[in-house]
């Protein structure tokens, strides 16, 4: 097949760029640092959002929606915001476009706005104002609101899924009548974003606390999913923020308490992004493609007839009907491959590189012999079974390669923790054997940073289940009372 693609091992960076545009599920756009998300790819999007949105309103959560468009001076009320973003944002000053006498299109500088405006890089300053002619009393909260949206923040250096200017997302904005109220929801979306990885992504992550350093800009406390890629970097998989009062105080939205006493309300802010799709390759697959874990896979099962007249081609395709049937009940996604202008080794292949769990390959001899051929991706092995409980067979199998599929990912980041008690032996290891780095730090701003430029290994998280062990900063050679986890990151 003509789609095969470069080695991870030989440049990991190039296997992932070739292996999202080869297949199909994105491109570059004609709009430099944008990408087409194409329908396979915007498939599993699709089915992503699906889960969360459900796990979302079984919390208690609402959608809305909120302009794209956010006045300048509403950033200025939150300074650690824009502080965080004043160098990612997209500005609007103009309204209109005009001919110039050489019949060019130019801005029409007539048209020039009062007031700029901010392309939303987050929902924060929008909303809070918002929320402050919908929030006057205790009976208002909380109040649980999602957004499904796009994002723009001006990247120079861009990434398909990774990192792009514009991204897909969604981003919860909530409000609480106390601290511990929000810091309960904080957690709590934390641990829907932690299950939705690992059950649906079959991505293995650390729950854990962000230092001051990486904090979301605005936040008392950032907590994040963390998760290895196949290289040994990491991968910030989910963020949710404690803002405390900080926005509602920015935008004065109070209420008045069971007392009649008024007061700020308390706040919180959680999202994922279409980045899932780049951890969900990197994290899976290999050489020969895509490996999609069965509950987000487009297909989940591919038949393959193998055929050489019209009436073989019948017998094969009524009975692929009746297991369609069959695994429909069973809310299974299969795919019937009869096109006659491709041979049956180029579907294989092509299905291989989409990441479809299981092949079904079915032939005339098949047919006479009560058989079929399946394949899974994940291991890439083959057997013979009989059709009889052919159903049954596929819906279990999808459950095992699910499993597998993340068993496979847990191990390679378990085994690839490694803890480090010198600064030599950490610089060493960064290069030698990436991953997770186990390490002690003083718990400064000051080492973190400077860690930072001589390695461009970050604090990645303070891990929510870490044990407390006395030890030495690594730099610094301080006092230290638990390790954290450095890495390398995208």
């Amino acid at each position: 097949m003509s789609k095969s693609i470069i080695s991870k091992d030989e440049d990991y960076s190039q296997w992932f760029n070739e292996l999202v545009i080869k297949s199909d599920l994105a491109e570059h756009s004609a709009v430099r640092g944008c990408m087409v998300i194409k329908p396979y790819g915007y498939s599993i999007w699709e089915k992503m959002q699906a889960a969360l949105d459900q796990m979302f309103k079984d919390t208690g959560h609402s959608n809305a929606y909120f302009p794209l468009f956010i006045p300048k001076s509403f950033f200025a009320k939150e300074a650690s915001h824009v502080e965080g973003f004043a160098k990612e944002c997209a500005v609007v000053t103009h309204y209109r476009l005009k001919n110039d006498a050489d019949g060019n299109i130019v801005v029409d500088e007539d048209a020039k706005l009062e007031e700029e405006l901010i392309v939303r890089p987050t929902s924060e300053t929008i909303i809070w104002n918002t929320y402050r002619g919908w929030i006057q009393s205790y009976r208002d909260l909380p109040l649980l609101i999602n957004q499904w949206a796009n994002v723009v923040r001006w990247e120079m250096r861009t990434r398909l899924f990774l990192r792009t200017t514009e991204f897909l997302w969604q981003e919860g904005h909530t409000a609480h009548a106390t601290a511990e109220e929000a810091i309960a929801e904080t957690e709590q979306m934390l641990n829907i974003y932690a299950d939705f990885a690992e059950n649906w992504l079959a991505l293995p992550v650390i729950k854990g606390k962000k230092t001051a350093n990486e904090r979301f800009a605005g936040a008392i406390d950032t907590y994040c999913i963390e998760a290895l890629m196949q290289d040994g970097k990491a991968l910030q998989a989910g963020t949710s923020h404690f803002l405390g009062q900080n926005f509602a105080k920015a935008f004065d939205v109070k209420f008045s308490d069971r007392e009649n006493k008024l007061d700020y309300v308390w706040a919180t802010s959680w999202g994922v992004s279409t980045r899932m799709m780049g951890a969900l390759v990197m994290a899976h697959s290999d050489d020969a493609g895509l490996v999609l874990p069965p509950k987000l896979a487009p297909i989940q099962v591919v038949v393959v007839p193998i055929y050489k007249h019209q009436e073989e081609l019948e017998n094969i395709s009524a009975f692929v009907s009746e297991l369609k049937k069959n695994l429909h009940k069973r809310s299974i996604r299969l795919k019937f491959d009869d096109r006659d202008t491709q041979r049956p080794g180029f579907k294989f292949a092509e299905y291989e590189l989409k990441g479809v769990p299981l092949r079904v390959a079915i032939g005339s001899r098949d047919m006479s012999n009560g058989t079929v051929e399946l394949a899974r991706r994940d291991t890439k092995t083959k057997e013979t079974v009989p059709q009889e409980g052919l159903a049954e067979r596929i819906e279990t199998l999808l459950e095992e390669i699910q499993q597998n599929i993340y068993q496979k990912a847990l191990k390679f980041r378990d085994e690839n923790i490694t803890k480090v008690d010198t600064y030599d032996e950490f610089k060493r290891l960064l290069d030698e054997k990436p991953g997770f780095l186990s390490a002690h730090w003083d718990g400064t701003s000051e080492t973190e940073q400077r860690i930072k430029e001589e390695t461009k290994a970050t604090i990645r998280c303070i891990p929510l289940d870490n044990p407390l062990e006395d030890g030495v900063c690594i730099l610094s050679g301080k006092p230290s009372v638990q390790r954290v986890l450095f890495a390398r990151a995208y």
